[in-house]
């Protein structure tokens, strides 16, 4: 399965006035996101279950070396993956799963801090990823991940996915304790409430408001069944096998996918355009 995002209109597309000659022109970048397939979809899943259990293990054992990988490590990341000049699938997920380490400390450290509760917290990042896409629209003309060519869209796109790795988190936390649903449950709610805008998508429903539903929902996901197998019987029902197994296992597996991902990558790129046309048909 491979999403495509090519019915919102662009603006980059419409005829627009001729800048003054004296205007620099704007930067423009390959596309720098990874095509939209199931394995992306998979990593990314992972992405929020590792984060989830990283940062909850790292939080319980040492605060400083918490701070330190969790902002520490995501700026590095982001500022790897905003100096590359094209799309690199080890830079571009070495990226995701720090902003999931760091969006969780940042959602966590909100709650603990001032007191609110995850349903105010999760309103709060609501508005948030509102906001940008909203603000990034206006501005650009188009929300869709393919469109990522310039480094302003760049910088909308990676806040965007900060926001909703924090909104996840929240979500996650409010369905899973506040509302005492349990883990396991609240993930078999989110695996159900993400099926919705993949059904919504194939019936012919705007690939990039699906998508971005989507992205949305795979943070609770992954972060719920994470929780539920590492966390112990009395917090949230879970299994007690440990933050810290969970987040290695997970890393892991991450690690095995990208690999697979960067070498077929580095394989496209070899090929023709037309060999690699078929491919993505």
């Amino acid at each position: 399965m491979r999403y495509r995002t090519t019915s919102l209109p662009d603006r980059s597309e419409m005829p627009v006035t001729p800048a003054p000659r004296s205007a620099a022109p704007a930067a423009v970048l390959a596309p720098k996101v990874p095509e939209i397939t199931a394995v992306f979809w998979l990593v990314k899943v992972l992405t929020t279950g590792m984060g989830e259990a990283a940062s909850d293990y790292l939080g319980t054992t040492n605060l400083v070396l918490g701070g330190v990988v969790g902002v520490g490590g995501f700026l590095l990341a982001l500022r790897w993956q905003l100096r590359s000049p094209r799309y690199s699938p080890p830079v571009y997920w070495t990226c995701v799963a720090m902003i999931a380490v760091f969006g969780t400390i940042v959602a966590d450290v909100l709650h603990v801090a001032t007191g609110l509760s995850y349903d105010v917290t999760s309103a709060v990042y609501a508005l948030a990823v509102a906001v940008l896409l909203a603000w990034w629209w206006r501005s650009e003309g188009t929300v869709d991940v393919h469109s990522i060519t310039t480094p302003r869209r760049e910088r909308f796109y990676w806040a965007t996915v900060i926001a909703t790795f924090a909104l996840g988190t929240a979500v996650g936390d409010l369905t899973g304790l506040t509302l005492h649903l349990g883990f396991l449950p609240s993930g078999l709610l989110f695996l159900a409430a993400i099926a919705v805008p993949l059904v919504a998508w194939r019936a012919g429903a705007n690939p990039v408001l699906t998508f971005w539903a989507a992205y949305v929902l795979t943070r609770p996901l992954g972060a719920s069944f994470a929780d539920w197998v590492a966390k112990p019987h009395d917090v949230g029902a879970g299994l007690g096998v440990g933050d810290g197994p969970v987040a290695l296992v997970a890393l892991a597996a991450i690690a095995v996918l990208v690999a697979l991902v960067t070498v077929r990558h580095r394989d496209a790129g070899r090929r023709t355009p037309a060999e690699a046309g078929a491919d993505r048909a």
